[in-house]
């Protein structure tokens, strides 16, 4: 299976923040004093940091190891290996320690289940005939670039990252007939005012007392896009249940 745009930008973009990153460190580091050290606190969350991703690395598979085979297509360790990054990130993002033994165990199960529904939605954008036109390559590989500063940055990245722009057009290529799968085949209800009224009553009543909540008409479109959102991951939830029903999958992990 071809790696989904999500894994994918996540890659290259690590790359690109941790080249602004390091930009930022070299000119700090032109205008402080060469004697200068870290402190010690840096250089103790620095260790941790090492430390921790050394646990996470551990939870990676091998990349051509065979993790689990959807209706005869076999996916590999590499793909699963990208979705568990953004797993790991996730966890880590909402304050969670990703390498505990539980918290491993969850991000393992979600990392297949999510990998398994991914292919089973685009074998299913095949079957029915979805593409990605050049123009909509276009368009999504300029959104890519725009976040490096010009083309030579951008190749660079992409070279660090492991991909040809080949590889890159095939990707993209992937996850825009993905996306227009799910945009056009998974349908859901329109939200409605007592829906979004009876989420805003809930968000102020968790208010603490020195706490006021915004107006409901000034947080209206927000509550709107987070109850779309939320509606359409249920319903694609639901969507991969019911392709699994009439699909062969077996997990190698």
């Amino acid at each position: 299976m071809k790696k989904l745009m999500s894994a994918l930008l996540i890659t290259i973009m690590a790359i690109a923040l941790a080249a602004c990153g390091n930009g930022d460190k070299a000119k700090q580091s032109e205008d402080k004093p060469k004697t200068e050290e870290k402190s010690k606190d840096q250089q103790e969350q620095a260790k941790q940091m090492e430390e921790m991703q050394k646990k996470m690395d551990k939870q990676k598979v091998d990349k051509d190891k065979v993790v689990a085979v959807v209706n005869d297509e076999e996916l590999k360790g590499e793909d699963y290996n990208n979705i568990l990054t953004s797993s790991q990130m996730q966890l880590q993002q909402m304050g969670q320690d990703p390498t505990t033994k539980e918290a491993s165990k969850q991000i393992k199960k979600q990392t297949i289940d999510s990998l398994v529904g991914q292919t089973l939605l685009v074998q299913q954008a095949d079957k029915k005939g979805y593409k990605a036109s050049e123009e909509e390559i276009d368009k999504q590989l300029d959104q890519v670039k725009k976040q490096y500063k010009d083309e030579k940055e951008f190749e660079k990245a992409m070279k660090e990252a492991g991909f040809s722009m080949k590889e890159l057009r095939t990707q993209v290529a992937e996850n825009i007939k993905y996306t227009n799968y799910v945009e056009k085949e998974i349908k859901v209800d329109e939200v409605t005012e007592d829906e979004m009224k009876k989420f805003y009553d809930q968000f102020a009543s968790q208010q603490g007392k020195d706490q006021k909540a915004p107006k409901f008409e000034e947080v209206k479109p927000q509550i709107k896009q987070q109850l779309e959102q939320q509606k359409k991951q249920e319903k694609l939830v639901q969507h991969v249940e019911d392709l699994k029903k009439n699909a062969k999958v077996d997990v190698k992990i």
